[in-house]
């Protein structure tokens, strides 16, 4: 399986959601490989020193010598390996535009990755943009996981997203599946929190999951100590709900 996390919003919990969904898979001894896309390359920080990172994305994208055996790195935490981000990732999205197969780099190289049978499941990290770099996340994906903030504005953008991967889904990957929608930094307390989750529910029938993630320190201080939650703070309600989450992931695929 190879999942992309997108939302083209920002501060939604995307790479949040990617580091700890790629460590719980791991923990569960799936051989697991988080490909970090967005330039900022916060999941590659929450994982290696970037000082260590000399080839990235942008070179497994636009370099037909560099494969992602290259530039892979392996983490704390075992069977979990990440491809690395930099900021040059930033220029991916003006050197593919009119290249003929732009929109199938990335599904291009991961076909080596796939056939070597090295990893049980994949995760991709997107940019908050529907760009280039967010369109070949998606043609090369089997499933994608929208990770939607609880808030007033959470379902705006919402439209474009659904649009985009009807179109993807139209030509260049018919197989890609919507695998769900995670409620993020949600206060169960509030009205307004309640109204929402119903308000998404209704958007997206049935593909809800579950388990909503609660907003949290101790999942926002994890990557600063590179760690995931699973082992920064184990009994936290963040790793029970990611745990959860992983669960009910796994029940869908």
């Amino acid at each position: 399986m190879i999942i992309t996390v997108a939302n083209q919003k920002g501060g939604v919990g995307k790479t949040t959601t990617a580091i700890n969904l790629a460590a719980a898979l791991a923990q569960k001894g799936l051989r697991t490989l988080l490909i970090d896309l967005d330039p900022q390359g916060n999941s590659t920080m929450s994982f290696v020193d970037r000082k260590d990172v000399e080839k990235s994305m942008y070179e497994v994208l636009t370099d037909p010598n560099v494969s992602f055996f290259d530039i892979v790195k392996q983490t704390s935490v075992p069977k979990l390996t990440v491809a690395p981000a930099r900021i040059s990732l930033a220029k991916v999205e003006s050197k593919l535009l009119g290249e003929l197969d732009g929109h199938f780099r990335l599904k291009d190289k991961l076909q080596v990755v796939r056939e070597s049978g090295e990893y049980d499941a994949i995760l991709i990290d997107t940019p908050p943009t529907l760009g280039m770099i967010t369109v070949n996340a998606l043609v090369a994906s089997t499933h994608i996981l929208i990770p939607i903030q609880s808030s007033y504005f959470a379902l705006e953008g919402t439209d474009d997203l659904l649009e985009t991967i009807e179109k993807i889904k139209n030509r260049p990957n018919p197989n890609l599946q919507i695998l769900g929608v995670v409620i993020t930094l949600h206060d169960k307390r509030t009205t307004l929190g309640k109204d929402i989750q119903s308000q998404i529910d209704q958007v997206f029938k049935g593909k809800l999951f579950k388990t909503t993630i609660s907003k949290s320190i101790r999942l926002e201080e994890s990557p600063a100590y590179r760690e995931s939650i699973f082992t920064f703070a184990p009994r936290s309600s963040g790793a029970l709900e990611y745990y959860s989450l992983t669960e009910e992931i796994l029940s869908r695929v």
